[in-house]
């Protein structure tokens, strides 16, 4: 009876697997093609980090390339990665890949404050 009771609601359990609700999970650094225009070689790496900031994955083993990388995850699949890396030599860029995203969409209304009222 127990082993019944035990298969019954490791069924019930298993079932609702597909039907669970799975936040949207984007995770990275989103680099924009705007952005990676702005690098150039020879600059150093805080300026490198100014501009597309903190590399996602900076590995140790490998302390002259810095990656940056960016993951969409809607629902339960990955619906885009992208990944970015900046090459170093004596803390100079000397080359930079990679995939870049598209540039944000311009905000809708006026491009000026409006005039202050008294």
């Amino acid at each position: 009876m127990r082993i019944i009771a035990l298969a019954a609601i490791l069924l019930a359990a298993t079932a609702c697997g597909p039907f669970v609700y799975k936040i949207d999970v984007q995770q990275g650094n989103y680099v924009t093609q705007d952005t990676a225009a702005r690098l150039k070689k020879g600059m150093s790496k805080a300026e490198v980090k100014q501009i597309l900031g903190t590399p996602l994955l900076a590995d140790v083993f490998h302390a002259n390339r810095w990656d940056y990388y960016f993951s969409n995850v809607k629902g339960h699949k990955a619906e885009d990665r992208t990944r970015f890396t900046v090459v170093f030599l004596d803390d100079k860029v000397v080359d930079f890949t990679g995939t870049t995203r598209p540039t944000a969409a311009l905000p809708v209304g006026p491009s000026t404050p409006p005039p202050p009222t008294r």
